[in-house]
Order: structure tokens, then C-alpha cells, then sequence
């Protein structure tokens, strides 16, 4: 197993183009001259997903207010992320990185503690990326209760 890499504040964020949830391709310049919050989730529909999304969800309106727009980027399948988004009234874009290059590529796949024990998987992360596509605002291992109240406090 090897240890993820990991984004400072500073770093270019890496550049991506994935599909989202409506079939559409998102890449990361579409979002050049805005601010964005790009976060990774293990999976859609879980207990802690689907908390940590909906807190996105209910803040969405605060965190557009800073300018701020959001990305989800989970493993899922397309489809997954369709039904997810609907379950739950989503209000941002879910895109798939089935392959998790985006995620390794970002420092959001490799080595965690699963309950005690180290296995291979996604690792909760956010990252606000600035105007200019620099890291403004990297956490990694992020507990999905509460996080976006604290991203608020980071960013306000």
C-alpha cells in the first residue's frame, strides 16, 4: 500500500474533467475566475455521505453567498449519483471518478485506519480552490458531521 500525496495550501489544484450526475462532462477550469469547494466522499447513500452531503446541501445558500460554488466526487457510478442527488434534494453537481485517478491525483485515495486496521480506500477531504486554481483550504480526513460549519469559520 502506498501513502497518498498530499495538497497544501499554495499547490495547483490538479486538473480534471469528469462526468456528473446528469451524464454532462464537469472539468475544473469550467470553474477558472471562481471559487470552489471540491470535496470527496467514499459513497453515495452511506450514513456519513449522506449527512456530510446534506450539510452541504443546507449551506449551499451561505457558502454562494462567499462566492464559494461546490463539487461532490465520489467512486460512484453515474447512475448512483442521479439517484442520490434526487433521494436527497442535492443542489450541486455529484461527479464520478470510478477510477479514482482524480481522487489519487488529489491526495483523496491511498492508505487510512479503517477501524483500527490500514486498508486502501477514499479519504474525506475538501478543498476550497481559489480564482486563480490554487489550493486556498485543504483537509483531509474530515469527520462528516459538522464539517461544513467549520469550512464557514475557515472561509468567512
Amino acid at each position: 500500500m502506498t501513502e497518498a500525496i498530499r495538497l497544501e495550501v499554495g499547490d495547483t489544484a490538479p486538473a480534471f474533467t469528469l462526468t456528473d450526475d446528469t451524464g454532462a462532462e464537469v472539468s475544473l477550469s469550467d470553474y477558472a475566475g471562481r471559487k470552489v469547494l471540491v470535496y470527496f466522499y467514499p459513497k453515495a447513500a452511506t450514513p456519513g455521505c449522506t449527512t456530510e452531503a446534506c450539510d452541504f446541501r443546507d449551506n449551499l445558500g451561505e457558502l454562494n453567498e462567499l462566492g464559494i460554488e461546490v463539487l461532490g466526487i465520489s467512486p460512484d457510478s453515474v447512475a448512483s449519483l442521479t439517484k442520490f442527488k434526487a433521494d436527497e434534494g442535492l443542489n450541486f453537481p455529484l461527479l464520478s471518478d470510478a477510477d479514482k485517478s482524480v481522487m489519487t491525483a488529489w491526495g483523496a485515495f491511498g492508505e487510512k485506519n479503517n477501524y483500527g486496521k490500514i486498508v486502501q480506500g477514499v479519504i474525506r477531504s475538501t478543498f476550497l480552490v481559489d480564482e486563480e486554481g490554487t489550493i486556498a483550504l485543504a483537509r483531509y480526513n474530515v469527520k462528516a458531521t459538522g464539517h461544513v460549519g467549520r469550512i464557514l469559520k475557515d472561509v468567512a
